[in-house]
């Protein structure tokens, strides 16, 4: 079983298929390296694809130590795994949990990444949503601590934003609940108090992203109401960035809708593959609809 070993001795059990350039998969927390089998079977036929499981997600190595889980962690094993690997730098997708760490990521191993696309990003990061988010971790964090992961999947599998994917696919999504019943508890509740619920909320990083100069496609669904704000707030401070929103999709687009993701992902890495991809044009956020003053 392959595995990248962490500067704090973690073994990250990863994926890999296809040759080429590489992109690197980051699941959310509800996921693991199987939610990105869509992904890696369509973008392997031209891309060297890894996924890996992130620690607390056996196979990955499930660390006992609460310290051993935040959000710097979380970046810093996408960096381990780059680096382990020798593919920097690399196109980097993460969905929800995932998409935080690329754009941490992004800030802070900016030379790891070739583009960044964060998907479903943003629950919890809205001004004013701070408590109730932390609140919220925290109730089901317990939730799964009292009833472990394979019985509370049960009702955390059926969040408000993805109960679209069990309308339109109920296959997908009872393949899903199944891979998420099987989430280790301890390592489920650790990723939950150490690593969501101490993120810091993207409004705060706004200047970090100004900076920012990664090519970046930000995806939201539009009915995961809570990306919706967070995903213009990015469109609108990094300036290399794109938005889509995906129709009649909620949280895990990748596997909702993949083919409309996979095309739309490839489009974006083929734009960032040849060179063709610019900052935004400062004079469109004028919010004006009709041209300035002319010069000369």
């Amino acid at each position: 079983m392959p595995v990248v070993t962490t500067d704090d001795g973690v073994d990250l059990h990863y994926e890999e298929a296809g040759s080429g350039t590489p992109i690197v998969f980051v699941h959310e927390f509800a996921g693991d390296s199987r939610s990105w089998e869509p992904q890696m079977r369509f973008f392997a036929r031209r891309y060297r694809c890894i996924a890996f499981n992130a620690r607390g997600y056996p196979p990955s190595a499930v660390p006992h130590d609460g310290a051993a889980y935040s959000q710097d962690r979380a970046t810093d094993d996408i960096a381990a795994v780059i680096k382990g690997l020798g593919l920097a730098p690399a196109h980097v997708v993460g969905l929800s949990m995932g998409a935080f760490a690329t754009l941490h990521l992004g800030l802070r191993h900016p030379d790891l990444a070739r583009s960044l696309t964060a998907a479903g990003v943003g629950y919890g990061a809205a001004p004013g949503k701070r408590d109730q988010f932390r609140a919220e971790v925290d109730a089901t964090a317990a939730k799964i601590a009292e009833e472990g992961m394979w019985k509370m999947a049960r009702s955390y599998g059926r969040g408000p934003t993805r109960l679209v994917f069990e309308e339109k696919d109920p296959r997908g999504y009872a393949e899903f609940m199944s891979q998420l019943a099987e989430h280790d508890t301890d390592g489920a509740v650790l990723t939950m108090r150490g690593v969501q619920r101490e993120r810091p909320s993207l409004f705060e990083l706004e200047a970090e992203f100004r900076q920012m100069k990664l090519p970046t496609l930000v995806i939201c669904g539009d009915e995961d109401d809570p990306t919706l704000e967070p995903g213009l707030f990015l469109k609108r401070t990094i300036g290399t960035s794109a938005l889509l929103v995906m129709p009649r999709c909620g949280h895990t687009m990748n596997i909702e809708d993949p083919d409309a993701f996979n095309r739309a992902v490839l489009d974006f890495v083929t734009w960032v593959d040849a060179g063709r991809w610019w900052e935004r044009n400062p004079e469109t956020l004028s919010g004006a609809i009709i041209a300035g003053k002319q010069k000369g």
